[in-house]
């Protein structure tokens, strides 16, 4: 008998249907291709209760809806949805860290940023709008996540841009791993949601090593800041074991490229000596703060540094993590794939990746069918599952 996936007693609030934009084809395919399956696992567990579900566009081949972001030789650019979306539930799915993209502005090939990305969502936006029953964003990576908080005279790029959705008429903003969750009080009478990666995390990593005690003697927890205290705690009370901190000393008698210098990397926490160490974090940037960090650990004799990150920008490439690696500072970095990854990252020994397309296929069919999402985001149940199964299958 198939997977149950039934919602039981509840129907979708309106036929799905997915715009994947081009920044994230791929993923959106095979986000599609889960959702596909999970309902037709749904007709065929309803027809064996001699039930039948009756909604229009319920069972399909695929929910993607074709479309299109043209420029024009200027740069300008206009959104185009080339099949009906009327009366349709529609989730736009965007990858706005994707640089790999470009268009041409007076015959010059142009690299798509951050802000081209965010601005051909709006223009999506703004044509499904007039007649879809209801237009939902996922975006992984929350644009401007990092100016959440104004220093001095600054602009608040990501309130801003929270509030611009929500003006336009957006139900639903589906993110990850936000840089500060408390951003959404920026929109406090609209739907945000933003979804932790820890079990895909923990599934990746125990896959691929079988060697890994999950023990108070053995394993630990570290946050590389105080800013990732939440997601480390979560993790290190569901594994049963303790967790230490870094913390950032800076000098603030200077500023260079736009912020304090570091200065030295300070530790709290319990001794790390003969443990292995996993590193949580929500994004890596550059690499230099993580990179110091996993320095730093094995300094302090760690037996093996794992990185957790929901996001790998890697955005001053990828040949400092290879001297790192070579030199033994950290075994893995395990990372999502809810941004670009060019191709290279994949071939690296020390990359693991954290397949997220099934956990963002169930969030859209569950919020299609307008049902809590509670159990989605907690993982709780979901890693205790797999660290019993680990324990069973490699006992310690």
């Amino acid at each position: 008998m198939a997977k149950d996936y039934t919602f039981k007693n509840t129907i979708p609030l309106a036929p799905l249907k997915i715009i994947a934009m081009d920044n994230c084809a791929e993923f959106g395919r095979r986000v599609d291709q889960y959702i596909v399956s999970f309902r037709k696992n749904d007709s065929e567990i309803l027809r064996q209760r001699e039930a039948n579900l009756q909604f229009r566009g319920y069972d399909r081949d695929s929910y993607l809806v074709k479309h299109e972001c043209p420029r024009f030789g200027s740069g300008e650019g206009k959104g185009m949805i080339l099949e009906s979306v009327r009366g349709s539930d529609l989730f736009i799915l965007t990858d706005v860290m994707n640089y790999s993209m470009t268009f041409k502005m007076y015959g010059k090939e142009h690299m798509m940023s951050p802000d081209d990305h965010y601005q051909d969502l709006k223009r999506l936006i703004g044509t499904a709008m007039t007649s879809a029953r209801r237009v939902n964003v996922v975006m992984p990576f929350l644009y401007e996540s990092r100016q959440h908080k104004r220093n001095g005279r600054e602009s608040l790029d990501c309130a801003m841009a929270l509030q611009e959705l929500a003006s336009m008429g957006v139900s639903n903003i589906i993110t990850f791993d936000a840089h500060d969750p408390r951003v959404q009080n920026a929109i406090p009478l609209h739907d945000f949601d933003s979804f932790p990666a820890v079990y895909q995390f923990m599934k990746a990593l125990l896959s691929k090593e079988k060697g890994i005690k999950i023990s108070k003697d053995d394993l630990m927890i570290i946050s590389p800041d105080e800013g990732a205290m939440g997601r480390s705690v979560y993790l290190a009370n569901n594994l049963g074991v303790d967790m230490g901190m870094f913390y950032k000393r800076r000098d603030y008698s200077r500023v260079v490229n736009g912020k304090n210098p570091i200065v030295a990397h300070e530790f709290l926490g319990s001794d790390v000596e003969g443990k292995t160490v996993i590193i949580v974090d929500d994004m890596i940037a550059s690499g230099e703060s993580m990179l110091d960090t996993c320095k730093e650990l094995r300094a302090r004799k760690a037996k093996r540094v794992i990185v957790f990150c929901t996001f790998g920008l890697f955005t001053a490439g990828l040949e400092n993590f290879d001297h790192y690696y070579d030199a033994g500072y950290f075994d893995y970095i395990v990372t999502t794939n809810l941004n670009y990854r060019p191709a290279e990252l994949l071939k690296r020994p020390w990359y693991l990746e954290a397949d997220m397309t099934k956990y963002v296929a169930t969030i859209i069919n569950t919020l299609n069918h307008d049902v809590s999402l509670s159990s989605i985001m907690s993982h709780t149940e979901k890693l205790q599952r797999l660290i019993t199964r680990y324990k069973e299958e490699n006992p310690q």
